[in-house]
């Protein structure tokens, strides 16, 4: 059993845990921080020490996270340009100052009561993200988080946070986010219920153009009215996404869609708002915005193949078995089934998505039974088949070339059993 921290040391749980508990949400976790305490005293009660920049420790059975009540100073530019101290004058309420919005700036003591000095939980109540004090235009990080939060509760931003926002947008202070931290905000965004809030707030105040330019440049890009009844493009991109989160799609399917369509916004305006040969500018689009911000190779994987054939995709019921066994290999599905089925999921965010669309997007579930054919083929037993055979031809060719001829047979007899049934 950790020893009990002494008197006149208190407790508080804050933050997102009091935030989610005053909502009605599952707590997943739970921080603290503690006044009136040094670190010593935590060391001697069996805390172990985590935090690097400032004093961090975790408790010694639960292993949740405990933090000295802190006040910070800025003294640089960026998210990383601030000063922190921590001592045990520092009191609750000058702690929870230094927070980003209201409603992560509440706390709770051993005794139940509510410590919320900045309106927090009116805030809730109201919907509203709102900034704690002047000091949050010091940290350019909060403008992702803001919008990522929008995108978690569908709250609306205040007219004066959003003032603080662009201002910080201006300061051009968005430029010192390391490119890492700019993907952890964007994926946490991705992965919240409602996307395109992100992307809305986000554009709201220059951000988007600022961070996320291959992106910003959709909106205003018009498509054809017959296949897009939204006619905007960024506006098709934001409902798709949150069509992606609706159906609870991976990480890797939300990028694709988000990168899936970028090369519309480099169309000749002669063109529009046809977007011919747009695939191709888009996968150069999504490795340009892939490779700034450092993304994860899984995901930049399925974002450049979703962007190369989703054209490819929506056309599977009218493919020839030739060209379904080509889309197979060349995603490497047979070695990578899940890279396939998360390009198969960005294509359905991509067509359902659009009003009046279908559910249940066809051509998906065409490519998945065709692979699940192609997968099937005996690969060992034709193989040694051909080089049983004699042939002037070098034995890993004929091999090669066995084996698709016994993959086009089994989708061509696929293919045939299906057109029957229709």
């Amino acid at each position: 059993m950790p020893r009990a921290l002494p008197q006149p040391v208190r407790v508080y749980r804050v933050g997102g845990s009091v935030r989610d508990e005053l909502l009605g949400r599952e707590v997943a976790d739970r921080d603290f921080v503690v006044v009136g305490a040094t670190p010593e005293m935590l060391l001697a009660s069996g805390f172990r020490p985590v935090g690097r920049d400032f004093p961090v420790f975790l408790h010694p059975e639960t292993q949740e996270e405990y933090a000295l009540a802190r006040t910070e100073r800025k003294h640089g530019r960026g998210y990383r340009g601030f000063e922190f101290f921590a001592s045990p004058d520092v009191t609750l309420e000058e702690d929870l100052l230094r927070r980003d919005v209201t409603i992560n700036a509440m706390a709770r003591g051993d005794d139940g009561v509510l410590v919320d000095p900045h309106g927090g939980a009116a805030d809730l109540a109201a919907g509203v993200l709102r900034h704690v004090s002047p000091a949050f235009a010091e940290d350019p990080l909060r403008v992702l988080r803001v919008a990522r939060f929008a995108a978690r509760f569908d709250f609306a931003v205040a007219p004066e946070t959003q003032a603080l926002m662009r201002k910080l947008v201006a300061s051009d202070e968005l430029a010192t986010l390391a490119p890492e931290r700019v993907w952890q905000e964007l994926a946490r965004g991705l992965m919240e219920p409602l996307p395109s809030r992100m992307l809305a707030v986000l554009r709201e105040c220059g951000a988007l153009a600022a961070l996320l330019p291959e992106v910003d440049a959709l909106f205003g890009v018009p498509q054809p009215p017959a296949h897009h009844p939204e006619i905007d493009t960024g506006v098709h991109v934001a409902q798709a996404l949150d069509w992606a989160a609706a159906h609870a799609m991976p990480l890797t399917a939300r990028y694709a869609v988000l990168a899936h369509d970028l090369g519309k916004a480099t169309s000749p305006p002669s063109a529009l708002p046809r977007h011919i040969g747009h695939e191709q500018r888009s996968v150069r689009l999504a490795r340009k915005l892939s490779d700034r911000l450092r993304v994860p190779q899984d995901c930049r994987d399925v974002a450049e193949l979703t962007a190369r054939f989703h054209g490819v995709v929506h056309r599977a019921a009218e493919l020839r078995p030739a060209t379904l066994l080509d889309l197979i290999l060349r995603t490497d599905a047979l070695r990578r089934p899940e890279r396939l089925h998360a390009v198969l999921d960005a294509c359905a965010a991509d067509a359902c998505s659009r009003p009046g669309a279908e559910q249940g997007h066809a051509p998906a579930a065409i490519v998945r039974d065709a692979l699940d054919v192609v997968r099937k083929v005996n690969v060992g037993a034709v193989a040694r088949a051909a080089a049983a055979k004699r042939s002037k031809a070098r034995k890993e060719d004929v091999i090669a070339d066995a084996v698709r001829t016994a993959r086009l047979a089994a989708l061509r007899r696929w293919r045939a059993v299906r057109l029957a049934a229709c």
